[in-house]
């Protein structure tokens, strides 16, 4: 029999046994093909140039995050497909092949499983991109049509991503047998096994695990004023993090485990004496599939919580810059029944406002954020502008040398540390007491630093900088926007030949400027699909390989008398506390990152986070349901 014909045989003999990798492999493939389309075709053009650059700019990110799990993805997979079939080329090495020809047939056989999930993948993600697509903009909440479009350049992006990574790791195996004996094969599986650790050990990495992890969590949840050191200490805390949950399933999930094996009493109760020590015994090997499982899902949550914290601070974005249609700056305070009189040619007034403002030059002010442009207000003033657009009022009067922040609404912000800054202004020392974003100056506030002192250092202000009144409207048609502006912008003009200074702010109520963040949303809510699903096929995935692994000792175990329901009941337990551990662990670790994500988006995402964590528990649960079946299944109980 030619080698080929060998490999294919035993390729649609293994069917079963490789459908889930298959199936696994062709899920990334999908996804990689349907975000390079978004990249290559003409999907997002019609919102603008600077919503597609951003798009994209997103989609690349996203991509190269994808690009690295799949490496990992089929790194893990084809080691679990080489030690499932060691037995089998040792057998082959041991009826006189050299180790070369089985190198070989098993390089053939994985080229046919890896060519199978490309095919698959492809074929379906040619058929999913459209609607892909649709979902996308269902999801951010964008009208547009959109056609099919097929090209090459995704294809020719998915296929080379993946057969480099996929051909190293097949040339990894070819290696990895040419090298072994033939014991070494037949055995393969059992070398893969490990008894209890030296507990010395496991308390030195214990200790130092949850070092390294309880300094990523204060990295991340500490307020800091921004800068380079809050992006290191970003950086540092994703690093920590990750290091520290590898570290901590290495060292304290183990110690814990052979400490209550030591607990005669808690060991000898309810069947816990098999699956508590299988556990032990397989935990050197098991371990890093657990963390690889729990990080997976602490990414999902992570992005599936930044997702609905960009789209929440999108609609405030939205609000906030639309709190007036339009706005005049002038160094007249009489101008208010002019303007009404301009405006009402058009659309009647929902609401107006007007208020004092005084505006520094940046040589003037020293602050930690260099703005460039700084204006103030006076607390009375600003107060009473609140009331007139019904806007909530709860700033306390600052004292002398303190002043308040009336910041914008911006999509976030690494300066997480709001109070007690230090600023100068005009020579003079001030205390940073308070922070709002409430709209009070609209989308004015967008353009200039403001901030509010007291009556008394507003007018000690006035005499350092220039005086200007702000009279700010908000109109109730909408579609007269345009005919207001351009009859503002005549008055305008007439204004200036009389030697007043004016200025219009404006922003177009249908204007789509930030529409990216809308998409970046749904896309992270794939994003948060594709690691949680990974998360479980990879769980699966491991447990289906471990449950070949030990058949032999379940059916001695059979053989000696076991009754089959302990044996269930201790599979259900030892698979329990697979799944379990790492969603515990996950628990704990997203409550950090997702208050730092709260933090640095200024947004609470407590429903999001209990909702996620939720929805990775539904998916866990129906993996482990699935697992629980097949594991006894194939061990025979």
């Amino acid at each position: 029999m030619k080698m080929m014909e060998l490999a294919f045989k035993n390729f649609k003999s293994n069917m079963k046994s490789y459908f889930s990798l298959i199936i696994s492999l062709a899920f990334t493939i999908i996804v990689v093909f349907d975000f390079q389309n978004i990249l290559y075709t003409d999907t997002f053009k019609m919102l603008g140039e600077k919503n597609t650059r951003q798009i994209h700019t997103a989609v690349s990110a996203i991509s190269f995050v994808l690009v690295c799990f799949i490496f990992f993805f089929i790194w893990y997979s084809t080691n679990v497909f080489l030690n499932r079939r060691k037995k089998e080329i040792g057998i082959y090495i041991f009826m006189g092949f050299p180790n070369e020809k089985v190198g070989r047939l098993y390089m053939i056989e994985t080229v046919l499983t890896g060519a199978s999930a490309l095919g698959l993948g492809l074929a379906a993600g040619v058929l999913t991109t459209h609607l892909f697509q649709m979902i996308t903009l269902a999801l951010s909440d964008i009208a547009v049509d959109i056609d099919f479009q097929f090209t090459l350049r995704p294809v020719l992006n998915t296929v080379g991503i993946y057969l480099i990574i996929y051909l190293i790791f097949t040339l990894k195996g070819y290696v990895n047998i040419t090298g072994s004996s033939v014991l070494g094969m037949i055995t393969g599986a059992r070398q893969n096994e490990y008894v209890r650790q030296n507990i010395v050990l496991l308390v030195f990495k214990t200790l130092l695990g949850l070092g390294v992890l309880g300094t990523g969590f204060y990295l991340a949840v500490r307020e800091g004023e921004g800068g380079v050191e809050s992006q290191i200490g970003i950086v540092a805390a994703v690093v920590l993090v990750t290091v520290g949950v590898y570290m901590v399933f290495g060292g304290a999930i183990p110690f814990i485990f052979q400490k209550a094996a030591g607990n005669k009493r808690f060991l000898y109760n309810k069947q816990r004496c098999l699956w508590i020590n299988n556990m032990i015994f397989r935990m050197k090997k098991n371990y890093r599939t657990y963390a690889m499982v729990c990080v997976l899902a602490l990414c999902s949550v992570t992005a599936l919580a930044a997702g609905f914290a960009m789209r929440e601070r999108y609609d405030n974005i939205m609000k906030f810059n639309s709190t007036y249609t339009v706005q005049v700056l002038s160094s007249r305070g009489d101008l208010d029944a002019d303007l009404n009189q301009v405006i009402k040619q058009y659309s009647e007034i929902d609401y107006c406002s007007q208020i004092q403002i005084t505006g520094l030059e940046g040589s003037l002010v020293k602050a930690s954020e260099n703005a460039g442009k700084y204006a103030f207000v006076s607390y009375s003033e600003l107060k009473d502008l609140a009331a007139d657009i019904g806007k909530e009022f709860s700033l306390k009067e600052p004292d002398e040398g303190q002043i308040v922040r009336v910041t914008h609404m911006y999509l976030f912000s690494l300066l997480t540390d709001r109070e007690h800054r230090k600023m100068e202004i005009g020579g003079r020392d001030y205390e940073q007491i308070e922070e709002t974003d409430i709209s009070y100056l609209g989308y004015l506030q967008d353009q200039v630093s403001f901030y509010m002192v007291n009556d008394s250092e507003f007018a000690g202000l006035q005499l350092l900088g220039q005086n200007l009144h702000c009279y700010s409207y908000h109109i109730e048609d909408a579609t007269a926007y345009q005919n207001i502006k351009e009859a503002l912008n005549a008055y305008m003009e007439k204004i200036e030949t009389e030697g007043g200074y004016i200025g219009i702010v404006s922003i177009d109520p249908g204007s789509n400027r930030i529409y990216w963040v809308k998409v970046v949303f749904s896309l992270c809510i794939f994003v948060f699909l594709v690691f949680i699903l990974a998360a479980g096929s990879i769980m699966f995935l491991k447990l289906f390989n471990d449950s070949f692994e030990e058949k032999e000792r379940y059916s001695v175990m059979i053989k000696m008398g076991f009754d089959r329901e302990i044996l269930r009941k201790s599979i259900t337990a030892e698979l329990g506390a697979a799944y379990g551990i790492p969603f515990v662990v996950m628990g704990i670790s997203s409550c950090f990152s997702v208050h730092a994500l709260g933090m640095i988006m200024n947004t609470n995402l407590t429903a999001i986070h209990v909702g996620s964590a939720l929805t990775v528990l539904a998916v866990f649960l129906v993996c482990y349901l699935v697992s629980v079946s097949s594991y006894q299944k194939n061990v025979g109980v």
